[in-house]
């Protein structure tokens, strides 16, 4: 059965990673600027660019705090549920904090899918703890 902590860590890295994106896509703005002559030149100004804005930075740290979070909850939790329902999740949390930044969503079209999303990952959810509470029983009942 899926626990409380498993969900909540599922939840936790879609938070990290969802509500992080439109934050590093706002603060990787002004890039394209930079310029250098010579492609390791213009590497290394790019990563002073980003390594060095605050704006990009903090964003970065708690997106990858969530990669974290991820890869525990890969070696604790079954991996058919936590792929789907983390990266659902993470769309979601995207739109959604994009959405509370002014950003546009894709009106009627991106709710329905937000809907259905969320339809998918309940059931899910409900189909592996189904399995498992199947298997219990077939080990718990007796033989005659």
């Amino acid at each position: 059965m899926v626990t409380a902590v498993e969900l909540l860590s599922l939840l936790l890295v879609s938070v990290l990673w969802g509500c992080t994106n439109p934050f590093l896509k706002r603060g990787a703005e002004g890039i394209e600027t930079v310029s250098k002559s010579g492609r390791v030149s213009q590497l290394l100004a790019e990563f002073k660019f980003i390594f060095l804005n605050f704006k990009y930075l903090l964003p970065f740290l708690l997106n990858q705090s969530g990669s974290l979070v991820y890869y525990y909850t890969l070696s604790t939790t079954e991996l058919s549920l936590v792929v789907p329902v983390a990266n659902s999740l993470t769309f979601l949390c995207t739109l959604l904090t994009g959405k509370l930044l002014g950003e546009e969503i894709g009106g009627k079209q991106a709710v329905a899918g937000m809907f259905l999303t969320m339809a998918g990952i309940t059931l899910c959810v409900i189909s592996t703890t189904d399995e498992k509470l199947i298997g219990k029983q077939n080990v718990t009942q007796p033989v005659h």
